[in-house]
């Protein structure tokens, strides 16, 4: 995926409201009157943030008549997941060293900690 692509979606992501809307056409299709009714935002506000999530690969808007529903369109995210899980591997083993550095001061404080009991 290209970076400006990439930023894009990431971008589109940042906001809350975005996420929510992204998050109620997991359910299917809906109007943008449909998409308006949980948040306390204009139909116009709701528009804006439709645009960035259409420009972002997100969603696509349709046309049925007068109905142009608007839908998920989920392989967008497929990039930016492949992005995130580049990284995970990274994680996973930044938790693993610091496990084990954990794991190592445990056991130096138990046998610390015996050495002491011995001292008395």
């Amino acid at each position: 995926m290209q970076t400006a692509q990439l930023d894009r979606v990431f971008g589109a992501l940042a906001d809350p409201t975005r996420r929510a809307i992204l998050a109620r056409l997991t359910a299917g299709e809906a109007s943008v009157t449909d998409l308006v009714a949980p948040f306390r935002l204009s139909q116009p506000t709701i528009s804006k943030h439709l645009k960035v999530l259409e420009g972002a690969g997100l969603v696509s808007r349709g046309r049925d008549a007068q109905f142009r529903p608007v839908r998920l369109e989920g392989a967008a995210l497929a990039p930016a997941a492949q992005w995130l899980g580049d990284y995970a591997k990274f994680w996973g083993e930044s938790f693993d060293r610091l496990d084990a550095y954990v794991q190592d001061l445990k056991r130096k404080e138990r046998r610390h900690g015996a050495v002491k009991k011995r001292q008395r």
